[in-house]
């Protein structure tokens, strides 16, 4: 059975990491691709803008 490989962001160095290389302060993820690890900063940005919508949606409720 083959393990998944995981893929980290560092916000550190601006690299990707092929499973948790660095310390856990320093990176983002675990990402299924190298690609998505690669656009962890923008990832992150469309997550948090669709959150704040979402509460800003609900506070208007």
């Amino acid at each position: 059975m083959s393990e998944q490989k995981n893929f980290w962001y560092n916000t550190r160095t601006g690299e990707v990491e092929e499973g948790p290389q660095s310390l856990g302060t320093d990176r983002i993820g675990p990402f299924a691709t190298r690609d998505e690890a690669a656009r962890a900063l923008e990832i992150v940005a469309a997550r948090a803008k669709q959150w704040n919508d979402e509460d800003a949606a609900d506070a208007q409720d």
